[in-house]
């Protein structure tokens, strides 16, 4: 086979695509449709909760609209980090989407299912024997730690998912996988370089989003040789330049020469992008280089307490001049008025839009510009009766508060909403972000083959 051709619909399941640029993908006859499906980046309670963050209708839409073509044209559809994280109910949850749409579409397929959910014995076990360290910046875990866990899942990378393919699986659900696998996987099974599959599935991973304009909805297409792959978005109001291209090889990593992912580096010291056409970029050069040792990336989420908001906002020039101090007084208030609570048991937070809320600490400007501000109150405590109590009393104080050069008595905050305060529920962190040593790719992502 002297290439491949690979489609790629979306940067992640469920965020649509136009039908259009869907069907100029397959026009260009496609080996294999793959899709991201999950991410980190809506953070932790997705996890810990065991939900996806992506609606069902329209990851249905999606993938009816994969599975459809994949089996019209004899050709896999696999998906990687199912449901979002990518754990056992996630992988549930995608599952039995495959399942309606193949009822609903009187289709026959063989289907693979791979577990990314880690058993905590087998985790512990691994622990005990000195088999787990930490990315950074995580620090080295303990054992309470790794007992505290609600979900953990481990990253597969492309063994799982080619030892599925070579079971002649049609359609792959996989759970929590390292992006550029279900990309690659099929590729490094045929014989194409490691380094270059998962270079282009490190990209295609996000579809569009590499073209100018970028959109994560909207479909990328891919041609893998033997030294070279070329990328073509498949939108005409899009292209890709070696620019664009070059700086989503650069995404979301620490070191812009090498990727570290399971059981190696991909090396871009040599990575080479060319502009082909208007449209087109060319990549050569990339290379994978094996650990001595391999290893999957555990990510983990503990669930921290619950938590209560209320959001408001004010139009004072003086409480807004006033805020830290305000701030500051309805703490000591808090903490005086529960004088029988510990710092354990909730946090009280303040997120100041206009202030600081998005960069922190890290905000190079130190005044307040804008004439009006969104104040968040947060509370996170032990049980979500504590956080309403917490948030209720917070709110209220802020709200009434004699600041000084005070006018209006009335009342200090606007609320949008009623109630004014919101009830969100479980809060969970990431507890997780560590290596495991394995012998077998293989041995942590059990898989189930099924005829549908």
């Amino acid at each position: 086979m002297e290439e491949l051709r690979i489609l790629s619909p979306t940067a992640i399941l469920g965020y649509g695509f136009p039908r259009e640029s869907f069907e100029r993908g397959l026009e260009k006859e496609p080996d294999l449709i793959a899709v991201d499906a999950g991410s980190t980046d809506p953070g932790p309670y997705y996890l810990g909760a065991g939900i996806s963050f992506t609606d069902k209708t329209a990851v249905k839409r999606d993938l009816k609209l994969m599975i459809k073509a994949g089996q019209e044209r004899d050709i896999p559809v696999i998906l990687g980090s199912a449901g979002g994280a990518g754990g056992a109910p996630h992988l549930e949850w995608c599952t039995e989407i495959v399942k309606e749409i193949a009822e609903e579409e009187d289709l026959n397929f063989k289907l693979a299912t791979i577990q990314s959910e880690q058993d905590p014995d087998y985790i512990l076990d691994k622990f005990e024997a000195g088999g787990v360290s930490a990315l950074p910046p995580a620090e080295e875990t303990t054992r309470a730690e790794l007992e505290a866990s609600t979900r953990i899942v481990g990253q597969m990378g492309v063994e799982p998912i080619i030892k599925a393919l070579e079971k002649d699986a049609e359609v792959i659900v996989a759970g929590r996988a390292y992006d550029p696998t279900v990309f690659a996987g099929y590729c490094i099974k045929e014989g194409f370089p490691a380094g270059l599959a998962l270079h282009m599935g490190k990209i295609m991973e996000c579809a569009s989003i590499a073209a100018n304009p970028g959109s994560g909805s909207d479909s990328m297409f891919g041609i893998l040789r033997d030294d070279h792959f070329v990328l073509e978005p498949l939108n005409k109001d899009r292209r890709c330049t070696t620019t664009s291209v070059a700086a989503h090889t650069l995404y979301e990593k620490a070191n812009p020469l090498e990727l570290h992912g399971p059981g190696g580096v991909i090396d871009l010291s040599e990575a080479d992008f060319e502009q082909l056409d208007d449209r087109r970029v060319k990549v050569t050069g990339s290379k994978f280089i094996e650990d001595e040792e391999y290893t999957v990336k555990l990510e983990g989420a503990k669930k921290v307490g619950y938590r209560t908001l209320s959001i408001a906002g004010t139009r004072d020039p003086i409480m807004i001049n006033e805020l830290d101090h305000i701030k500051e007084v309805v703490r000591e208030t808090v903490r005086d008025n529960f004088d029988d609570l510990s710092e354990d048991d909730y946090q009280l937070l303040f997120r100041i839009y206009g202030e600081d809320a998005v960069m922190g600490d890290l905000e190079p400007n130190e005044e307040i510009t804008s004439h009006e501000v969104g104040i968040v109150i947060e509370v996170v405590a032990k049980t979500q009766e504590l956080a309403n109590t917490i948030c209720s009393f917070a709110r209220s104080t802020m709200l009434h508060y004699g600041y000084p050069g005070r006018v209006a008595t009335a009342g200090n905050l606007a609320f949008p909403y009623s109630p004014s305060d919101l009830k969100a529920g479980e809060v969970y962190e990431f507890n997780l972000h560590h290596l495991i040593t394995v012998d077998d790719p293989c041995e942590p992502f059990p898989m189930e083959i099924e005829e549908l």
